[in-house]
């Protein structure tokens, strides 16, 4: 690597959302030295841009990467779509903290996500994942949010009660010690049990605790369907009672009877914020999401974990009481709505097993797949807790374009792919086409925002949020994150075909170092785990 490079004559879009200008940008030992309309050479090498668009490097605000990477350190997908930094450790799910006792529930509980963890996956702090992330090497840049549901696991296991005041303390020490190591906050999961059986008065002292810190409370809340508007007036009470910085999850509203209720929900964050609650959102660019089978029963199905589940299925009555649950709903108001209930067996299609015998079934809805067996749905989706261990991973197709746009294009939005890779399946296609997405085809053929305000909305508002106070610009000072790229720049990723690599990314930096070139990935690691 050189240590002096000048990237000559490209679009430099600074990620302000201020309109893009022709110039000149000089990189020397992994910071931008010089951005101007012309630089003098001098001895650096030279990278002509011709018009190319130079923006900073995208960080993915959202997603599920923390496994993959100690797996696949180089992240082709993310770094060929101009990715150079991700937030891992969302909706309540983290490698890290760690117990001796509660090492085996947290693996099986990351496993129901990502598909099967070793035991060496695990760790015992921010520190250790970290270290190890460090001494593999990884390409792109991690900032790691502790998850809330390591947390009720090393404290508390699957029980489905209020934590004591005792309990409370020990989480909120444990939760310090990660956040004083550099985790940059936390996430909780509030519909996925334990994080689900959290009451107020947990939430609201964890968040003190991260307030304490400086640091940032992040929230997949209770409900998206019916219960959206209440889940989040819990979660803006919970950073007003603490005073915290606050991230919404993938705000959206699920299910046809809660279409459009995306613009209330934004016009309650404004209607926070007016009042002083520092709280922002990110969301995916697709109107599916995707989570794992489990998601499809009721919280409280799963108190106890996956073995108490399972004997639940191999009561004829438990069995029963599980199927009307998720196909017909619940008659209490208050409870969650059945996603089932709301989108249909066919609007659920299965992206991805761990059991090989089980693989035939990737990419077809879980009606289709049920007539081949001869079975009715519900049976197929007992029969993936069974065999697959609760590890069958879903798309669901649940969301209305107009709430889309309309929580894509609002000004507190930051881009999250919310991507959950597992090599060898067939994931949901955000997580190797999201930001190609944003800056691309929303961009161009549907006309959501111009390009410069694109790309503030994968830079510089994520960068401000996690406190990345060098990242997420094109100025002089910064680290040289830089992604160079043209005008068609596209996602190739479908739901068909989920793993295309999108395309018109010519050149990635981390730190001054090359990890795309001329669209081909170096192999490189120069990534790093950002906190203190």
């Amino acid at each position: 690597m050189a240590s002096d490079l000048l990237i000559r004559g490209a679009r430099i879009i600074d990620g302000t959302g201020a309109p893009w200008f022709v110039g000149d940008a000089h990189i020397r030992d992994g910071r931008i030295t010089s951005v101007a309309p012309s630089l003098p050479v001098d001895d650096a090498d030279i990278l002509d841009a011709d018009g190319r668009y130079l923006a900073p490097g995208f960080i993915d605000a959202h997603c599920h990467d923390d496994l993959i990477c100690l797996r696949e350190p180089e992240r082709i997908e993310k770094a060929v779509q101009g990715v150079t930094t991700l937030v891992v450790g969302n909706c309540s799910f983290s490698l890290y903290p760690t117990t001796p006792r509660s090492a085996e529930l947290l693996r099986q509980h990351f496993s129901g996500l990502l598909g099967e963890l070793s035991a060496d996956e695990v760790f015992d702090s921010f520190a250790a994942y970290r270290n190890e992330l460090h001494g593999r090497g990884t390409a792109l840049n991690l900032v790691s949010l502790v998850g809330h549901a390591a947390l009720r696991l090393a404290v508390m296991g699957y029980e489905r009660r209020p934590a004591t005041p005792a309990e409370r303390t020990t989480m909120q020490a444990m939760l310090a010690r990660q956040l004083a190591d550099g985790a940059a906050g936390l996430s909780l999961g509030l519909v996925y049990p334990p994080s689900a059986y959290a009451d107020e008065a947990e939430l609201v002292a964890l968040a003190e605790t991260v307030k304490a810190q400086g640091k940032i409370l992040a929230a997949h809340i209770r409900s998206y369907e019916a219960g959206l508007i209440a889940s989040m007036d819990e979660f803006l009470g919970i950073l007003r009672a603490a005073n915290a910085a606050g991230l919404l999850s993938h705000l959206q509203s699920a299910g046809r009877p809660n279409w459009g209720n995306v613009p209330k929900a934004i016009k309650r964050l404004e209607a926070a914020r007016q009042d002083g609650v520092d709280v922002s959102f990110d969301m995916y660019p697709y109107l599916a999401g995707s989570s794992y089978v489990l998601q499809l029963l009721p919280p409280e199905a799963q108190e106890g974990g996956l073995e108490a589940l399972l004997a639940q299925l191999r009561d004829p009555a438990g069995r029963e009481a599980l199927r009307r649950a998720v196909e017909e709903g619940s008659p209490d108001p208050h409870a969650a709505q059945s996603k089932i209930v709301l989108i249909g067996w066919g609007n659920v299609r299965v992206s991805g097993t761990s059991n090989p015998d089980l693989k035939r079934f990737e990419g077809k809805s879980m009606t289709d797949a049920a007539a081949e067996e001869g079975i009715a749905p519900f049976d197929l989706m007992v029969r993936f807790i069974e065999e697959d261990a609760g590890q069958t991973a879903i798309v669901m197709f649940q969301l209305d374009d107009d709430d889309l746009r309309a929580a894509c294009t609002h000004r507190l939005h930051m881009v999250g792919s919310d991507g959950m890779p597992r090599p060898g399946t067939k994931p949901h296609p955000r997580a190797y086409g999201a930001f190609p997405r944003v800056a691309g085809r929303l961009r161009r053929e549907q006309g959501w925002f111009p390009l410069e305000d694109a790309v503030r909305r994968m830079t510089s508002v994520a960068a401000q949020r996690f406190s990345l106070s060098d990242r997420g610009l094109v100025r002089p000072g910064m680290a040289a994150d830089l992604v160079l790229f043209d005008e068609g720049i596209d996602d190739r990723s479908t739901f068909d075909s989920p793993t295309e690599l999108a395309t018109g990314v010519q050149h990635v930096w981390v730190a001054g170092e090359a990890i795309v070139a001329d669209g081909r990935i170096t192999g490189r690691r120069p990534g790093r785990v950002l906190g203190h």
